[in-house]
């Protein structure tokens, strides 16, 4: 009997392509002011803590919109879920670079905030509605890449605008980006080719609620859970820490600073291949168990290293194989849910590493020592606890789109 051939279309790229300048932009706008905390600090006149709320609230937000972002997402579908998102990083980005108060600031920001779960959940739904199922690590390691790519471009980019223009036009220039990008992605993306590009059960999933259900009773996402919440947490609270995490050691905040840079180069490096190769040899479980030995060997590093080079290849080591890990586990736990839909299960992996990011951040903080204000002691919490996930990645059934026959 004659296999069916499902056909691809090369808009798919087209519409990735849009979907990740809209990420790259969300992110971009999350980030911005982080690497001019002192800077920002003294323009608005408020303290350091009140410009890192200007970031954080992204986390907090995210908690209490995902899982309602999930829902519009399954139930309107991508072109209107993530162009809410889309609409909301364009207003609100644009509104930061015509307000001069901080309060006002922080309400653009928190308006961001909201938009960003409506693009992020959003990752392993278009994979699935455009890609074939050989492709979709990839799509999505590709939409997770944009992610990395937006942080980075925030950190190298502001510093430099700021000095150049000042921080009001510096953020008037990302406003102006953020709707060329919201304008971008309304106008090139669609809900979806015109024939699927693969058999129908690779496709649709249940709606959100439904979907939830079903997760609640899967082992196996339960441990993948598990995973992203040690993972990303650790992610978020070593870039937050970074330069309180090596200043004991001797290392300046440039130093720091470069080591965080190279970890998220080390995530793009990682979010490029570790999915395509995932995908080439179809296995989902042996990736992860790779990403989580690479990452506790990267966190000893940088939790130890006293040389400047070893602290350099340690960030990059740690960014590589913790950052590869996310696309590749998105797209296994869209694989293992079915039929629960992507978004219900992207929602879910992120808004685990939302909580574990703000629970981490502020246990750092307070469990660093109180005379050398070392943070050696709850890294290596953090080292035995990715141990410990390493553990548990064992028990994970490999995929079962991935064991099945190709058709």
């Amino acid at each position: 009997m004659e296999a069916t051939v499902y056909k691809v279309y090369k808009y798919r790229w087209i519409m990735l392509s849009v979907y990740m300048f809209i990420v790259i932009v969300n992110q971009l706008l999350w980030i911005t002011f982080a690497p001019i905390t002192t800077d920002s600090a003294h323009f608005y006149g408020v303290s350091d803590i009140q410009i890192g709320i200007l970031s954080m609230c992204f986390m907090i937000v995210f908690i209490f919109v995902s899982i309602p972002a999930s829902w519009v997402i399954d139930t309107y579908g991508i072109r209107i879920g993530v162009g809410i998102g889309a609409v909301l990083t364009g207003v609100f980005g644009m509104m930061r670079g015509m307000v001069t108060s901080y309060e006002w600031v922080l309400i653009a920001q928190i308006g961001i905030a909201v938009g960003q779960p409506f693009l992020l959940n959003a990752i392993t739904k278009l994979a699935s509605r455009w890609f074939r199922i050989e492709e979709r690590a990839t799509a999505a390691g590709l939409g997770t890449l944009a992610m990395y790519i937006g942080v980075l471009v925030g950190m190298l980019l502001t510093p430099h605008l700021t000095k150049i223009y000042g921080i009001t036009e510096m953020l008037y220039i990302y406003g102006v980006i953020s709707i060329i990008a919201a304008l971008i992605f309304i106008l090139f993306s669609r809900e979806r080719p015109m024939s699927a590009p693969c058999h129908p059960d690779q496709e649709e999933r249940s709606l959100v609620f439904d979907g939830l259900r079903d997760t609640l009773h899967n082992k196996n996402f339960y441990w993948l859970l598990l995973i992203f919440f040690v993972g990303l947490g650790i992610f978020n609270c070593v870039t937050t820490w970074i330069e309180d995490i090596v200043r004991p050691r001797g290392f300046s905040a440039e130093q720091a600073g470069i080591s965080g840079g190279l970890m998220i180069v080390g995530g793009i490096l990682g979010a490029l291949i570790m999915p395509m190769l995932s995908d080439r040899l179809r296995k989902r479980k042996l990736f992860i168990i790779i990403a989580l030995i690479g990452c506790i060997i990267g966190l000893v590093g940088v939790t130890f290293a006293t040389d400047y080079n070893l602290l350099l290849a340690s960030g990059m080591v740690l960014g590589f194989f913790l950052l590869s890990a996310g696309p590749i586990g998105f797209q296994y736990g869209a694989e293992i849910t079915y039929p629960t839909s992507e978004g219900t299960s992207n929602g879910l992996l992120i808004l685990a590493g939302q909580i574990s990011g703000i629970a981490f951040i502020f246990a750092m903080d307070s469990f660093k020592d109180p005379v050398t204000h070392s943070m050696t002691k709850p890294l290596i919490v953090l080292i035995w606890l990715a141990i410990f996930v390493l553990v548990l990645s064992t028990r994970l059934i490999e995929s079962p789109f991935m064991t099945e026959k190709k058709v």
